[in-house]
This record gives C-alpha cells, structure tokens and sequence, in this order.
C-alpha cells in the first residue's frame, strides 16, 4: 500500500462519479457512494486518512454520528482540517491521539500561534477554531471510547464541574487572549475597492494595472462580482455564494432591489429572509452573466462542447419556474415535480440545470473555471490568492528596485496594511448600515422631547432591531456585541464621514421617504396648484 508523507483529509462527493482505480477486486464490493451512505456518511462528509493509508475507523466515526453528523458541511470541512493540523503534530511528537495530553494541547497552542520554527503560523482567532473543534472531538470520544479530554476549556452555558473549578465569566485557560467575541474587522468602502482592484483585477497600489498581471484573467468579472455582493447585500459567504439565477431581481432604476434567501441556504437553515442588492452589485453581477460578454457563458459553452454536463451524476432538470410561489418544476421519469426553493440544500442546488439549444446549463450563479458550479468553500481559496496579490503588490511598491534581502522581503509582506476575508465584507455592511441608521435616526428624531424620542423607537424598533433585519440575526443582541459595539460611542458627524456621496444621498432619500409615510415629521406646505 502506498503511504503519505503527512495525514489527509477529502470528502465525499456524491454528486460525481466514483474514482475510476486500477484495483481489479473493488468493483466486486459494489458501489462506494451506496457503500458509503450505508455506512453513515453523507455528501461531504469526511475522510480522514494517515500517513500509512490505513484509517482509523474511530477518527471518521465522529462525523458520521451523533451531534456532528448532523451539521452543516462548512462545520465538518473546519474540524476535518483542524484534526489533521493536530494529528500531524501529535506523530512530530511521537505520539497518538488517544494518548494525548494537556501539555500536548498546550505545545500544539504555542506552535499554531507563537513558534518561530513553524512558518504557518495563524492568528489567535483562528486558533480558537482549533480549540472548539478538538474540544468537541474529544468530548464525543470521551463518551464514546473513554478517551481522556486533554482540552482543558470552559463552557459558557452549564455549570459543569470544569467551568466551577475556573469560576464563572474566567477566560478558557487553553483560550488564546486575541481570541475574543470581538476580534473584528472592518473595510471603508475605498478600502475595500482599493483590495479588490489590486488582488482581483491585477493594479498596483499607484492604481495602474500592471503589465501582463491581469490577476483575474477570464474570471475576473465574476470574482468583483461575488466580493461587491458580499459587501453589498451583506450575506454571508455560504449565503451569496448558492443563489440560483432565477433568485437574483433584474436590474431596474431602484436604488435597492430585493431577492429572497432560502432557508436551507441561511445559516441554521430555519427561515429564509429577504434581503436588498444594491443597484451596482445588480449590473456587475449582470456584466457576469450576460450571454454575449460575460466570462460565464464562455466557461458554459466550454463544457457544453467537452459534453461535461451530460455526464453529471444526479442533474436535475427545471424545466420550469414559478417565482411567487419560490418553486421549481424539475423532469422525472413519468412527467415532473415541484420542489420549493426553501428546501433545497446549496448541494442540491448544484445539480439544478436547465435545457438550452445549446445543451444543458448551470442555475447556480457562480461557476468555475471548468464550468460547473463553484463550491462556497473554495471562494476562501479566492481570497487567499487575491491577499497573496496585495501582499506581492505592497512589496513590490516598498522595495520596486529589489534592494531588500529575502528576511526583510518576508518583513514587508508580513506588514502589508491591505487585506480582506469574506466575512469582513459583512461586517463592512454592518458598520455602513450603522452609519447610515444613525443619521437616520437623528435627522428624523431632531425636535422631538425625551419622552416622544421612547414613542417613536417603541413604535418603528431602534436602530438594533433594523440592523438585525439587515444582517438576518435572530437577535439583535448578536449585531449590538459582535458586529458594532466600539462603534455605538462615536457621533453621527464621524460616521458620516464613513460614507461616500452616493450613500450620503441614499441617507437624505430614506429621510424623505420617512417624511412622507411615517407621519411623525411635517414637511413643507405646498399651494395648491404649485408644481413640485
């Protein structure tokens, strides 16, 4: 049996063919999805190999039972790798999981954070999804396989024996101390299309583009297209990146369209919520898709003539829509069904194609570069390259005569002031939606007494309750301590300055829009028979 050099991790993929091998004795036990389901995995699910190929059946168990095997793939992709970073480290230190202990967990904590040995290094936030992922893993095999929990934590919602030896509201002990609820960050507008240029469409930070460093390439329509909608409607990653083209509004003179996010799609799958595109977000996702320019049709008709889609697993073709009832006809053998777009997973709206002329075509907005519908997970893939951009860019602008030598390059690359990552895209969205609330709020407030000022925000819900509306939160709490809490001080002249003017306008149009049907603000008295 071949062997690795490191452990690995892949997931299962029901929605393409198995792997063709040259192994003659596996096609005589059967089919590996129908294999794999019967053994409790699902689309996604993962599969956890060592360096000597041979799995331990025990690791892989733990996605396919209890608490966890119910969890959304995102969840399972975040521990599947977490467990490999540590796995890894565990044979560095000559030891196994099972065998693991509390010194170990702490070794592992300053290698992942601190230790200058190790060149991939991550900020303590990012270790905090190390702590919760191995914490869940170990108490599961705890109950499981009687296997001691080396990770020494504090859970915030039980008063476990644990948490009463650390006493309540104590920091986690193996919790790093950047790790904090509020560890967030936030892109000004000009920021943000400064980062998009530089790392998505090849400028330079003089804001010229580079000769030859077309960063984007063919795609790099559709990329500007995703991140303007990120920081547009403020969904999140997962959430922008499974709408379906019948889901998107078209294009018309309204400053805010709206669109519908589908439960399954949402995070915690509940409930849908609509949600607003701006204009802009609504024509550069429209440059994408148009059948004649955009970059999408030229990747569509590549694998229509490579006859890619015909040979998919499990497609489903609509074959019709019916937008009020948010349904979609899909061909069965004997005729059609109906299926609610609520209810359909983002995998099971990678298998939505349609019937053209042509061939068959994708729903789903956001397509690789071969085609098929680009998974969510891999847009962190995106903007990892695009910070990689930015990075070179920012060396490149400090040292453009090559001067530096490879340490102080690394230095510079290391202090590079520009970057992003899908979710500061949402929280972007939040702080612009704060500013502009906020000034709302006074413009339309201004004049009235204390105790009408109570009446007013009792009626209509303070800015929270809106932002939470926004942001799709359950609770406004979550928007007030985790997205804006260092921003609810500043004054409402300092937010103004974090808008531009087309959104300095949006804030005197939603002023007037207030005036004319909230019946709190008096307006001019118009003569009768006078033009306005």
């Amino acid at each position: 049996m071949n062997t690795l050099e490191r452990w690995t991790v892949d997931f299962y993929d029901f929605t393409s063919p198995p792997p063709v091998t040259s192994d003659p004795q596996l096609p005589d036990l059967g089919d590996l999805h129908t294999r794999a389901a019967r053994n409790g995995a699902r689309h996604g699910t993962p599969v956890i190999l060592p360096p000597s190929g041979r799995p331990d059946s025990r690791i892989n168990l733990f996605f396919r039972e209890g608490r966890m095997a119910t969890s959304q793939p995102g969840t399972w992709r975040r521990y599947a790798y977490t467990l490999v970073v540590w796995l890894d480290f565990l044979d560095a230190l000559g030891t196994t999981w099972d065998r693991a202990t509390v010194r170990d967990v702490e070794a592992f904590k300053d290698w992942r954070i601190t230790d200058a040995r190790n060149a991939e290094r991550v900020r303590a936030t990012s270790f905090d999804t190390d702590r919760a992922g191995l914490n869940s893993f170990y108490t599961w095999a705890a109950s499981r396989f009687g296997v001691t929990n080396p990770v020494t934590t504090v859970r915030a919602d039980d008063d476990t024996p644990t948490r009463q030896a650390y006493g309540r509201g104590r920091r986690d002990p193996l919790r790093p101390a950047g790790a904090t609820n509020r560890q967030v960050k936030w892109l000004l507008r000009d920021a943000l299309e400064q980062w998009r240029d530089i790392g998505l469409r090849g400028y330079g930070f003089d804001g010229v583009r580079r000769p030859g460093r077309q960063a984007g390439g063919f795609n790099e329509d559709r990329d500007t297209a995703f991140v303007d909608g990120l920081y547009g409607t403020g969904l999140r990653l997962r959430e922008w990146a499974s709408v379906l083209d019948v889901e998107l509004s078209a294009p018309g003179s309204e400053r805010m369209g709206t669109a519908w996010l589908a439960a399954q799609c949402a995070k915690g799958g509940r409930n849908g919520r609509t949600y607003w595109i701006p204009r802009q977000v609504l024509r550069s996702v429209e440059g994408y898709l148009d059948p004649v320019e955009g970059s999408r049709a030229e990747v569509v008709r590549r694998a229509q003539r490579e006859g890619r889609y015909e040979r998919l697993s499990g497609a489903r073709i609509v074959t019709g829509h019916e937008p009020r009832a948010r349904q979609v006809r899909v061909a069965i053998t004997d005729g059609s069904e109906t299926l609610a777009l609520d209810e359909l997973t983002p995998d099971d709206r990678r298998l939505l194609y349609r019937r053209t002329p042509q061939g068959l075509e994708p729903l789903w907005v956001w397509l690789s570069a071969n085609g098929l519908p680009k998974k969510p997970h891999s847009w962190e893939d995106t903007f990892d390259a695009a910070n990689r951009r930015v990075t070179e860019a920012w060396l490149h602008k400090t040292d453009p005569e090559r001067r530096l030598n490879r340490e102080q390059r690394e230095q510079v690359r290391r202090e590079c002031p520009l970057w992003a990552t899908p979710h500061m895209c949402r929280h972007s969205f939040a702080l612009k939606w704060f500013s502009i609330l906020s000034l709302l709020e006074e413009r339309r407030l201004e004049g009235f007494a204390p105790d009408e000022v109570e009446d007013f925000r009792d009626q209509l819900g303070d800015i929270w309750l809106q932002l939470a509306m926004l942001l799709g939160h359950r609770h406004s709490d979550t928007t007030r301590e985790y997205y804006l809490e260092p921003f609810t001080g500043l004054q409402v002249s300092y937010l103004m300055a974090l808008l531009d003017d087309d959104e300095k306008s949006g804030v005197d149009t939603l002023v007037r829009i207030f005036a004319r049907h909230g019946g709190s603000v008096v307006g001019p008295v118009v003569a009768a028979g006078t033009a306005r």
